[in-house]
């Protein structure tokens, strides 16, 4: 099977995401990293470019002149995709542009800066018929599959409650006033948007819940938070969820929880039983049923279903953890683009990854929860 080549937008020396991005494109050996504009900064670029071993002539002082001078290239040389890892204000225009040029986009989330951007964005992602791949790296998991599916099969019967959560503790303190580079990008409004917390890991938090319950939220209540002296985006806050199906739900989201990590967690409760699953142990899904013992699937298990099993790799007791889901993400874009190429459909293990849908609700999920936690109404209708 041939390699994709792919091309990166952002991501340099030092950028914690470029490099999450590299090893989930390499792992299953799907890509090949052949361009980029690592840098707003053409000598950060180059340099981006030599620590990476890239031909110099392939590494571009920016993304306007990384598409314009790929597009001149023959077929067989020019990239095919196209991995946007900048900070929120520099996602729109790049991966129109991608569209337009005639690449596939691989964006990390949210979308965009605006839900208005994120709209334009769908139209240009139809008109020219590419795919895009939004990276909500907790999709990926196999276990969370392997909940989606048991839930989508009936079997904890009509969705009653859905509670998600992702506590992060590391900006406890006022981190961008030290000179901490993500800190200082994720809390500034010029930046990141309209929303710290809840447009960095709330969006996280609400794209899992929809992806795992199969429903849509269309309301919501918000309370929203600053709660580091000097900040200027909330770093806390908690959501009341109103759900198609009459089903209700808890999100929070905080960077404030002083000593917590990454513990993204999610549990969904049916009429007949309930889901829960969490990060830190990211291997395990437990089954919760009146009247009967707790049930504990693996990952590995033969039992599971063929979208957990699609996006496993290693036998049971070999954990897998965020770089393998990632990749997950990858791997099945992959496919979807290589199929196309040989004039089949994707399979639809293939196509259960986020795209421009879930990216335009999470832009209205950000836009929603700030203006309910700015309202003196608190409920408001989910609007995109």
């Amino acid at each position: 099977m041939k390699r994709l080549k792919l091309g990166m937008v952002g991501g340099g020396a030092g950028a914690f995401i470029g490099a999450v991005h590299r090893i989930a494109a390499r792992l299953d050996d799907h890509y090949e990293l052949v361009c980029g504009a690592f840098s707003s900064s053409a000598e950060k670029s180059k340099a981006s470019g030599v620590l990476l071993g890239l031909a110099p002539e392939r590494v571009y002082s920016s993304y306007t002149e990384l598409f314009e001078r790929e597009k001149q290239l023959p077929e067989s040389e020019r990239v095919e995709v196209i991995s946007i890892v900048t900070p929120n204000h520099v996602h729109f225009e790049p991966a129109k542009l991608a569209l337009e040029s005639g690449f596939h986009v691989i964006l990390d989330k949210p979308a965009t800066f605006s839900l208005d951007e994120a709209k334009q964005l769908k139209k240009v992602v139809a008109e020219t018929g590419r795919f895009l791949c939004l990276t909500h790296t907790y999709t990926g998991y196999p276990m969370v599959k392997e909940a989606r599916q048991i839930v989508s099969s009936g079997r904890l019967g009509k969705i009653r409650k859905v509670y998600v959560e992702y506590p992060q503790g590391w900006l406890s303190t006022f981190e961008e006033g030290s000179g901490n580079k993500q800190a200082s990008w994720r809390t500034d409004p010029e930046q990141s948007g309209i929303a710290g917390a809840m447009g960095d890991i709330g969006t996280h938090a609400f794209n899992l819940a929809e992806y795992v319950s199969g429903l849509e939220v269309t309301r919501l209540c918000a309370d929203i938070n600053i709660m580091v002296e000097g900040r200027r985006l909330d770093d806390d806050g908690a959501v009341l969820l109103k759900f198609n199906g009459n089903a209700s739900g808890v999100l929070m989201a905080t960077q404030v929880a002083a000593g917590e990590e990454n513990n993204i967690k999610i549990r969904v409760y049916g009429e007949k039983g309930g889901i829960e699953w969490q990060q830190c142990d990211a291997n395990s899904l437990q089954l919760k049923w009146p009247g009967r013992p707790l049930e504990i699937l693996r990952t590995g298990g033969k039992y599971l279903g063929t979208f957990a099993t699609h996006n496993i790799r290693t036998p049971a007791g070999h954990p897998e953890g965020y770089l393998e889901a990632f990749a997950n993400l990858y791997s099945n874009f992959a496919l979807c683009i290589k199929a196309r190429l040989a004039g089949k459909e994707p399979q639809p293990e293939w196509l259960d990854f986020p795209g421009i849908e879930e990216g335009l609700r999470g832009m209205a999920f950000i836009e929603n929860v700030i203006a309910s936690g700015k309202s003196e109404k608190k409920w408001l209708d989910f609007i995109l």
